[in-house]
């Protein structure tokens, strides 16, 4: 028996961790894994964080926090555990990336919301990066990705998790 693998992306500051987090909460057996919290978690010097100088090291160090979660989400899908991965995916070749790495039934769910939700957001929480990372607004809207995209600018977390849970056939890749 294995559990689920569902891949929840979007624009920073637009809730996808948070959101990715409650979806594995709210599992019999869940686990939440964040391209953020694997890298800054497991490397304790060197890190070169997206969007810092050498940005090819910045990239490589992506890279390899993205395969070590494909393995880590593939390993515990396969032990009977629902997993939701948080991570910005909006190109088609990270997001075949990902299909390739988990070859498991995948999920995904783009998340989207106004400019002024996502300003709302980030600005009530710990790290504030919206801002750094809106240029991605425009790769958000040219990507027109399989599976769920879901404007949550009006949606509570509980809405949001519904909605998800209301059409998760349709978000499965």
């Amino acid at each position: 028996m294995t559990g689920s693998v569902v891949l929840v992306s979007g624009l920073p500051g637009v809730g996808k961790t948070t959101v990715a987090r409650q979806l594995a909460a709210r599992a019999t057996r869940g686990a939440h894994l964040d391209t953020d919290q694997i890298g800054e978690s497991l490397i304790l010097s060197g890190l070169v964080a997206p969007g810092q100088e050498p940005a090819e090291e910045a990239e490589r160090q992506l890279d390899l926090r993205r395969r070590n979660i494909v393995a880590l989400a593939r390993n515990f899908a396969e032990s009977d555990f629902d997993v939701s991965i948080s991570d910005v995916v909006l190109w088609p070749e990270l997001l075949d990336e990902y299909r390739r790495g988990i070859a498991l039934p995948l999920r995904f769910v783009l998340l989207t919301a106004s400019p002024d939700t996502i300003d709302g957001r980030d600005a009530a929480r710990e790290k504030h990066v919206a801002d750094q990372w809106s240029h991605l607004r425009d790769d958000q809207d040219r990507f027109r990705a399989p599976g769920l995209r879901l404007d949550t600018t009006g949606l509570t977390l509980d809405d949001t998790l519904d909605a998800i849970r209301t059409r998760w056939d349709d978000a499965l890749i």
